[in-house]
């Protein structure tokens, strides 16, 4: 990409756009296209259309997606399916049609089977069943995935996809039920504080394996790929190491400050066994990630400090 090429980023509000935004700003990207949900909202079709008409922007990072935990995930399935499968076949399709000269797509490791492969390939792709709990969600990404690479076989587009492990970091949500499973630790375990609550209950057993990418570095290597890779196959974004959720949930006690007991409902849900992916295709580019998931962590609870009305989201 030029320095002075016209680029939108898609979603610039949200924890992953917003952290493009920044990565792109300190390598002296200058031209940045955004808009926000009421000025443009990526489910309107003719609107969307009208943007890229106007707009002409060669390079697109669609960053823009309806999220949430599993609570968020279960209750709301349709919408999660509908709305993240019209933004993006809006936004992919309006970029193609007006002649963008690259895509990035922005997925999210929960499109890869339930009982994938450890760690994850990206070739294991639709090898099996998805984990049901957010099933919804991961059939729009992979629509979004394989619309790119149509694309790029049909027409000889240069649509590209990265898919990140679990993120975390500035922006992130923290509502208390439907935020992923960091930041709504950061808040629980920072309202127990405040609090003086004797002991927090947390979801499931804490087995299942998971692991976690600074939003920061994610975004240094969406801007690294815009630049340097093209292909039909997606390409992962993680550390490649994994804890426990007991260890992360004792992990962020820590950080927080916490001291009392923590509990857990095995009742609840754990979701998938264990995500962790195969980083080897991003290393062998010539990417890794900088931030260990302690220091991360501080840097997000710092972020939630400074930020208090971003809690009520």
């Amino acid at each position: 990409m030029e320095k002075n090429a016209k680029i939108y980023v898609a979603g610039h509000r949200g924890m992953v756009g917003s952290a493009i935004v920044r990565a792109l700003k300190k390598q002296g990207y200058t031209n940045l296209i955004t808009r926000t949900h009421k000025e443009l909202d990526l489910c309107d079709q003719a609107a969307v259309r009208s943007f890229f008409e106007t707009e002409k922007p060669e390079y697109v990072f669609l960053a823009a997606a309806k999220v949430g935990g599993i609570e968020a995930n279960q209750s709301a399935l349709a919408d999660f399916m509908y709305e993240n499968m019209i933004l993006e076949m809006n936004v992919i399709h309006s970029a193609w049609q007006n002649g963008c000269k690259k895509l990035e797509f922005l997925g999210s490791s929960c499109i890869y089977p339930r009982m994938a492969p450890q760690p994850m390939p990206e070739s294991c792709l639709l090898t099996s069943e998805l984990e049901k709990t957010n099933e919804a969600y991961a059939l729009a990404k992979i629509s979004g995935l394989k619309y790119c690479e149509f694309l790029n076989r049909q027409y000889g587009t240069d649509y590209i996809s990265v898919m990140p492990t679990n993120l975390y970091g500035p922006n992130d949500n923290y509502h208390p039920t439907h935020s992923h499973v960091l930041p709504a630790l950061i808040r629980r375990f920072h309202e127990a504080k405040e609090s003086g609550a004797a002991s927090v209950t947390c979801w499931g057993d804490g087995s299942p394996l998971r692991e976690f990418l600074y939003v920061d570095d994610l975004a240094d290597l969406c801007v690294f790929l815009m630049n340097n890779y093209s292909g039909n196959e997606t390409v992962n974004a993680g550390t490649g190491k994994e804890l426990t959720i007991k260890e992360l949930t004792e992990l962020v006690a820590k950080v927080v400050g916490y001291e009392g007991e923590i509990l857990w409902d095995p009742t609840k849900p754990n979701g998938t066994p264990r995500k962790l992916l195969d980083v080897s295709k991003a290393k062998a580019l010539g990417w890794t990630y900088k931030t260990e998931l302690e220091d991360g962590i501080r840097l997000a609870y710092a972020d939630f400090l400074n930020n208090p009305m971003r809690a009520e989201r």
